[in-house]
């Protein structure tokens, strides 16, 4: 990981909240029941393990990911859960009515009050055939701004041209802008909401990002009569092992599996292929995607997410599990644990 601030301690990221996302990750073969029941051991340990938040993706048409419904998958861990709070991170706006979100996460709301939190992203979460399939267009993601804002009336209860979300009025569902460049940061400074950034995939602008949003973050009014304050998240992959050199070979077939997603030329590269390309310009390509990983001993990683945080001026870590050995991706979680 690479970080241009002064380290800091391992003790000071206790003072961190750290939170999860999970992409209900299907493994090879696997069938998808499997990987929701991961998903929800997983989110019964950080319940009870002290972790903040865990968030769920909305992808489409990946064979590898089972979130691409995360209002149905939120509803299922938070019946087996009690004290994490559960959201979408995110949830593609575009793909939606603003009416039809309120609905939905309105009615979470009222289900687990105090639990339930709704990221918002304006990419499609998928390519063109998605957006075809969800009868959508690139022209809907221009509508980002008016949708936050339409989101926002209907949870507060002022609703929209007569039209109220019921469930969902009244119920100030806490609203977060998801982005990896100066557009999700000038919104959410806008219109005064906190701001997450995709920092463990596309870490180029977060500096930049995160100077915009908080040089030019205008308070929004709170239903208890104060003000909201800029608050900073940042996302960094993350693979802890008690041997070291376990979690750098993890972290190499990630990088391969990373490359055979990006550049298979219209095939299946082989991992021979792929290993081929590390060293080129398409490597370069994912190590920078990468460059805020934190991989090592729990101790080399508490050390990395610490100085990390610094950097990123963060309030709040979302960690993302890299590892594509469940094992070791479970051992991270456990290893990196904020309570025993």
């Amino acid at each position: 990981m690479t970080d241009s601030s002064s380290p800091l301690s391992a003790s000071s990221l206790a003072a961190i909240p750290l939170s999860l996302l999970d992409l209900a990750q299907v493994e090879p073969g696997e069938p998808v029941a499997h990987a929701l029941r991961h998903s929800t051991e997983l989110a019964k340990y950080a319940d009870s393990h002290g972790y903040e938040r865990i968030w769920y993706a909305e992808h489409h048409n990946m064979a590898t990911i089972a979130s691409s419904a995360p209002a149905v998958l939120i509803a299922h861990i938070a019946a087996h859960t009690s004290r994490i709070r559960l959201g979408a991170g995110g949830v593609m706006l575009p793909n939606h009515s603003p009416l039809a979100i309120a609905e939905q996460y309105g009615t979470l709301a009222e289900l687990h009050p105090g639990r339930i939190d709704l990221g918002l992203g304006r990419a499609p979460g998928g390519d063109q055939a998605v957006l075809h399939a969800l009868r959508r267009t690139h022209a809907a993601s221009e509508q980002f701004p008016r949708d936050v804002v339409e989101l926002l009336r209907y949870f507060s209860g002022v609703g929209v041209d007569g039209v109220q979300a019921v469930p969902g009025s009244g119920t100030d569902v806490p609203l977060y802008i998801l982005g990896s460049s100066l557009f999700g940061a000038q919104l959410a400074a806008a219109v005064g909401l906190p701001y997450a950034f995709a920092s463990h995939f596309a870490p180029q602008a977060l500096e930049q990002a995160v100077d915009t949003y908080l040089h030019d973050f205008r308070p929004a009014a709170l239903p208890d009569g104060g003000e909201t304050e800029p608050y900073v998240m940042a996302a960094a992959a993350v693979i802890a092992d008690d041997d070291a050199s376990r979690a750098a070979d993890e972290f190499h077939k990630a990088k391969v599996g990373r490359i055979k997603h990006l550049f298979n030329r219209g095939r299946n590269l082989t991992d021979a292929e792929a290993e081929m390309l590390l060293d080129s310009p398409q490597g370069g390509h994912v190590n920078e995607m990468l460059r805020y990983a934190a991989v090592g001993t729990p101790a080399q990683v508490r050390d990395q997410l610490a100085s990390f945080a610094r950097h990123a001026r963060a309030d709040e870590l979302i960690l993302a599990p890299l590892a594509g050995d469940r094992d070791v991706s479970l051992g991270t979680v456990k290893h990196l644990a904020p309570t025993p």
